[in-house]
């Protein structure tokens, strides 16, 4: 349907835009212009402009696979706890949707106040959480989710961390010499997925990557059973490449 210079031409461009960010929204880690034009019936030359002003005002980003995603300026038109419930709920449909891609439970956890927080996730019956047997405040050191958050620290607050939650061995593979794990936490490259083989808890493999804004740390992870071990580094990528660029705005 084509735009035309009459007086209800904004208003139609209004319902356009509305559309366009009814579908965006929709698909939580992303959607192409090919199949927002599908999904709305808007030919792509108008979609092209109208996508362009959406992006100049913040109300939609463009991720690194050329996929469409909602921005800051639309999540922010709420506040306070209306505007913290719409982010969570967002946040929740987003990890359900990388839970069904990558086939693993997936988790965003925060360093707060000098602790770590799981904040959400999500699991499933073919996707089962980690057992957390060991509080993973005092399993920095082991977990995959630990070991992100302690790379986004300085020294000093490695030390503090590890002051307060001393170093214990869970599994025969858990690292328990400070001086070795800070070696490995400064080697790890940024843009590199930290593993966890069976560190934290056996039978279980995990790989966590970092959503960092500022001085705050945080970090996207999964977890999944010894048995699909040989999925980890493909699913961990994928969740590298895919959603990181997508909840660095929504989580932190």
């Amino acid at each position: 349907m084509a735009l035309k210079p009459e007086p209800t031409a904004p208003f139609h461009s209004v319902q356009y835009a509305l559309r366009v960010l009814e579908t965006v929204s929709k698909h939580g880690t992303g959607v192409t212009d090919t199949q927002i034009s599908r999904e709305t019936g808007l030919p792509v030359g108008h979609l092209a402009s109208l996508l362009l002003t959406l992006r100049r005002e913040g109300y939609v980003e463009q991720v690194s696979d050329g996929a469409y995603v909602i921005g800051a300026s639309l999540l922010l038109l709420g506040s306070g706890a209306t505007r913290r419930q719409a982010l969570e709920n967002k946040l929740q449909q987003i990890l359900d949707e990388l839970r069904d891609s990558v086939g693993a439970a997936v988790y965003i956890s925060r360093y707060v106040d000098g602790e770590i927080r799981v904040t959400q996730y999500a699991d499933g019956p073919h996707t089962p959480a980690v057992n957390e047997w060991v509080d993973f405040r005092s399993a920095a050191h082991a977990s995959a989710i630990g070991k992100c958050l302690l790379t986004q620290l300085d020294q000093n607050g490695r030390r503090d961390h590890l002051s307060r939650h001393k170093i214990a061995r869970l599994t025969s593979r858990t690292i328990t010499s400070e001086k070795v794990l800070f070696s490995k936490l400064d080697s790890q490259p940024a843009t590199v997925p930290v593993l966890d083989l069976q560190e934290y808890a056996v039978g279980t493999v995990c790989a966590a990557v970092p959503l960092t804004a500022g001085s705050s740390a945080g970090c996207l992870a999964l977890s999944l059973p010894i048995e699909h071990a040989h999925r980890l580094r493909a699913a961990a990528d994928t969740l590298n490449r895919r959603a990181a660029p997508v909840l660095l705005s929504l989580a932190l």
